[in-house]
């Protein structure tokens, strides 16, 4: 459907992001990156939000952490322990700014889809703030 006026960006270098993800290198996660990877899908230094697609092989362990902003999981396959509920594929959760989450556990080897709005801290009760995504 045509527009009834020229309408273009204001910054004519704006474009669509299209990522070929199978053929993207999976980055180790700590704390164990043995088990823990991600791809980085999208990064706003604008705005603080990003995207990556998380890969944990069963075992991997995410400490507890803090997000100091909302975010968005879609499970694509596998199992987490969340909190007190396991979350299968197909399962989508929604966590408010300044959630605070005790340790995440992949129950099997699992992807999901995180979006989020921006950083998350983690840290341990010895040691305070250990890092961030």
């Amino acid at each position: 459907m045509a527009l009834p006026q020229d309408i273009a960006p204001i910054n004519p270098e704006l474009m669509d992001t299209l990522l070929k993800t199978r053929e993207m290198d999976w980055i180790p996660q700590e704390p164990d990156p043995e088990r823990g990877f991600m791809k980085i899908l999208f990064t706003c230094p604008e705005s603080g939000r990003w995207a990556v697609l998380f890969r944990w092989l069963k075992g991997f362990v995410a400490p507890q952490h803090k997000h100091l902003s909302a975010a968005h999981t879609f499970v694509l396959k596998g199992k987490l322990q969340v909190r007190d509920g396991v979350l299968e594929a197909g399962d989508y959760v929604y966590e408010r700014n300044g959630m605070i989450h005790g340790a995440t556990t992949a129950l099997e080897d699992t992807e999901y889809i995180f979006l989020c709005d921006g950083p998350v801290l983690f840290f341990d009760e010895d040691r305070g703030f250990t890092s961030y995504l």
